[in-house]
């Protein structure tokens, strides 16, 4: 009698930590299901989108016998759900079957072998192990992730840039449109290391990190990453290709420096995007002496006007963007005060930290 015994709270929580990846209908039957792995104490769970993989390890009550076998992850999560979170649950394996009981329920499902889940092969090279606080990239991530770019023909900007050089860790996004970029200091010198992180990946990493301060492992390969943090590790495939040279999208001397809050700003374009059409977000900021006017209209002749204080001198500027843009930005870095730097109506616009050269992000003007 092969049987696993443990908590319902404890059984779904790390069942949920790797079924992010699973979709429910995959070529492969196989691949919606997850890997299950009973040895003594010790539960493995292991779930393949065959460019994603993610194996998480947990110390549960365990009972007689040891077994391996793949069921429907959606399935169990979703019965486990319906269970008292302090009820006792009991997994056991029954020729090919797997029977879960929890107080007077019980269900059987279906299984497939666990010799035929195909495992995602490990690159045979890894260049150096090196860690961040799993919160640092956590933040990281979110700084940068929403100006990736989506399903773009050109399939590097599907995803992050992670560049890893002597003490500094740097994450980079852009579609073409806007750029975002972001960088921490590494405990550790490492040798220059640039791979890009597949879109899904990046997502599923950003549901998976947590706020703690645990350290999250990163090993990066010719063809793959290796992410070991929190008893999981999490191996994906990554995005060939070149990714455009960032450096020389970020404007270096703008002649305009303005300083102003992130939430009145914020809420202006909030605001003034209410009355932009869906197709066309755009919105104008004119720049003046003393003064920031944000104004917008949209195909019903509905129109915005807005104003905000600003500490500004020269010469006005009339600049127009994509209002989705700038509130993207603003919405996910977590400062009081922003930093815009500006040369004229036809060149991006460098939105920073003042006083901080951890975030940098450009948006190109839009003609309105």
């Amino acid at each position: 009698m092969n049987v696993l015994k443990a908590p319902q709270n404890e059984v779904l929580a790390v069942l949920q930590a790797v079924s992010g990846i699973v979709e429910r209908r995959h070529t492969l039957p196989i691949l919606a299901n997850v890997l299950i792995r009973k040895t003594g104490n010790a539960l493995q769970l292991t779930t393949s989108d065959l460019e994603i993989q993610i194996r998480t390890t947990a110390e549960l009550g365990g009972d007689a016998g040891d077994f391996t076998t793949t069921v429907g992850a959606r399935k169990l999560i979703d019965i486990l759900k319906t269970m008292p979170s302090d009820q006792t649950v009991s997994l056991e394996t029954s020729q090919n079957k797997l029977i879960l009981k929890g107080g007077k329920s019980r269900f059987t499902l279906q299984t497939l072998p666990a010799e035929d889940f195909p495992l995602v092969q490990e690159a045979a090279a890894f260049g150096p192990a090196f860690s961040v606080p799993q919160k640092v990239l956590k933040g990281l991530m979110q700084q940068v992730s929403f100006a990736m770019a989506v399903q773009d023909i050109r399939y590097y900007l599907n995803g992050i840039l992670f560049v890893a050089e002597g003490n500094t860790l740097s994450l980079v996004a852009t579609d073409g449109h806007r750029l975002a970029f972001a960088s921490s200091q590494l405990e550790v010198e490492v040798p220059k290391q640039e791979v890009i992180l597949p879109r899904k990946t990046v997502l599923e990493l950003q549901r998976l990190l947590s706020d703690a301060d645990g350290a999250i492992e990163m090993q990066f390969a010719n063809n793959q990453a290796k992410f070991s943090f929190g008893g999981m590790e999490f191996v994906t495939k990554l995005v060939e290709g070149k990714f455009p040279d960032y450096n020389r999208v970020i404007p270096r001397n703008h002649p305009h420096n303005i300083t102003l809050g992130r939430a009145p700003l914020l809420a202006s374009l909030q605001r003034t995007a209410i009355m932009t059409s869906d197709k066309f977000k755009g919105v104008r900021l004119n720049f003046e002496p003393g003064s920031l006017r944000v104004t917008s209209s949209n195909a019903e002749q509905e129109e915005a006007v807005d104003e905000l204080d600003i500490d500004y001198g020269a010469d006005p500027i009339e600049i127009g963007f994509n209002v989705t843009y700038l509130i993207d930005a603003l919405a996910n870095m977590g400062q009081d005060m922003v930093g815009l730097q500006l040369a004229d109506g036809n060149s991006s616009v460098l939105m920073s930290i003042p006083g901080n050269d951890s975030f940098k992000y450009v948006v190109m003007p839009m003609r309105i």
